[in-house]
């Protein structure tokens, strides 16, 4: 892919206590004394990849990444049954945010943010807008329940044969209503090949998904089996609760982000988080530049999403 910066490797690293048993994971990258950017990964669920350091020059950034709780090198490690979710909220997930900002003696930073990244960005933004400097945001969602509903239900016009084995997975009681809802009883049901057969259908589906633009390829941590339950565990959690966001707050509080500046670059052949989810915010947020990518989709999908990123990110640099 062209456009990314070479790899880099940490200069620092650590486990942060954050509370209610939780340890979360941090790696801090590129020049010690540069401009702080904070990355907040997708998913929910998918870890900080190494990826996320090649979006930043690594001579003018100091770049900090962290798995949120449950996931990736963080503990305890939602793919274990017995983890417990109750205390992994965006609320938490904010709060942990500023603690480690806090930690690292971080006044202000870039906040940037992919997918489920950008719901959790604009949450932490409109709370917390003194301690941004600017918002890079790519596969803009809101997590609303609109948005929920659209890719577990209204995604299957588009693809029906995929959507009615991701459908007839669940009992058939229960197809008719919240799949979201019927996939999060089986990721907590006490036989192991349950809670392994809705990890492996749900991520299936998420891989279809995603793949309407030409450059599409399956992701391969979805044949990971302890990836796919942590994946599919957190995605349910958050989505059946919308985001623990009121419905349309991130949209309405936008208003909170005036003065900060922003980029927004989503994929027009983005089917499962449509285009509109970015323009009506950039209708509120007038600070922010919305950049749309003819032929590319869902996430870092080709070249032109890449390079534009990095063109967000050295703009901001200088």
């Amino acid at each position: 892919m062209t456009g990314l910066y070479p790899p880099v490797e940490p200069y620092d690293q650590g486990m942060l206590d954050v509370g209610d048993g939780n340890l979360v994971y941090w790696e801090a990258c590129g020049n010690p004394e540069g401009k702080p950017a904070v990355v907040l990964h997708g998913g929910p669920g998918s870890g900080a990849g190494s990826f996320w350091r090649r979006l930043f020059d690594p001579e003018a950034y100091r770049i900090v990444l962290f798995d949120q709780r449950g996931c990736g090198r963080s503990v305890p490690d939602a793919a274990d049954p017995e983890t417990s979710l109750a205390a992994n909220t965006t609320a938490h997930l904010i709060a942990d945010t500023e603690r480690l900002r806090e930690h690292l003696g971080v006044e202000r930073w870039l906040v940037i943010g992919g997918s489920w990244g950008v719901t959790l960005g604009l949450a932490y933004a409109e709370a917390h807008p003194d301690r941004v400097s600017e918002l890079v945001l790519f596969s803009v969602t809101n997590t609303t329940r609109r948005e929920v509903t659209w890719v577990t239900r209204d995604m299957g016009r588009i693809f029906p044969e995929e959507w009615a084995r991701f459908r007839d997975t669940v009992p058939e009681a229960e197809r008719d209503g919240s799949l979201v809802d019927a996939y999060a009883r089986m990721l907590e049901d006490p036989d192991p090949s349950v809670r392994e057969t809705a990890a492996r259908e749900w991520c299936r589906w998420e891989d279809v998904h995603v793949s309407t633009d030409p450059g599409h390829e399956p992701d391969p941590r979805f044949d990971d089996p302890r990836f796919r339950m942590r994946f599919a565990r957190l995605v349910t959690h958050y989505w059946r609760h919308a985001g623990f966001v009121e419905d349309g707050a991130l949209l309405r509080d936008a208003a909170n982000l005036a003065g900060i500046p922003g980029v927004m670059i989503h994929g027009r052949l983005d089917i499962s988080g449509p285009a509109d989810i970015a323009w009506n915010l950039a209708q509120v947020w007038k600070d922010a530049e919305l950049v749309l990518i003819s032929n590319e989709g869902h996430g870092i999908s080709g070249d032109a999403t890449a390079e534009a990123i990095v063109a967000a990110t050295d703009r901001f640099a200088r």
